[in-house]
């Protein structure tokens, strides 16, 4: 039987866009837009459902190349055009629930253009070693939108 536990941890991550805030907050608010830049080139993507409201739920499932399944699973608590999102998800690795999180996403005016701050506490379940790399995956995620930014 595997041991049950539970490690949690916490992160910031921040970037500043030269699009406002209401582009920004599109975004992550509208499922083509989001389509262009939430996921990741070396997953094919299996699903992707989205309805943004509070009380939604979004769905991102994907294969990777050596096969592995990941599946997003999200429930939106608030929104606030153009200031907020809080949600909660959950991720699956294969079978596996290796995570649940608490994430907010506030889009703050920057001169013209916006700073985005998205903090979340996860918790990771049962000897899942995120080791990080759910930080850097946001990191790498938001620099992607930045690029999606700029082609548009």
């Amino acid at each position: 039987m595997t041991e049950r536990n539970i490690v949690h941890a916490v992160f910031t991550v921040e970037r500043t866009f030269t699009a406002a805030p209401a582009r920004v907050f599109t975004a992550w608010s509208d499922k083509e837009a989001k389509a262009r830049w939430f996921g990741n080139d070396r997953a094919a993507e299996m699903l992707r459902e989205m309805d943004f409201r509070v009380g939604g739920r979004e769905r991102v499932n994907g294969r990777w190349h050596q096969g592995v399944v990941t599946r997003f699973e999200a429930h939106y608590f608030d929104i606030v055009p153009n200031e907020r999102i809080v949600y909660a998800y959950d991720m699956h690795m294969d079978d596996r629930h290796i995570s649940v999180s608490l994430a907010t996403v506030e889009f703050k005016p920057a001169g013209t253009g916006t700073r985005l701050v998205v903090t979340e506490q996860g918790a990771f379940l049962d000897g899942y070693d995120d080791a990080g790399s759910r930080e850097h995956g946001t990191g790498w995620l938001l620099d992607q939108l930045g690029e999606t930014l700029k082609a548009e």
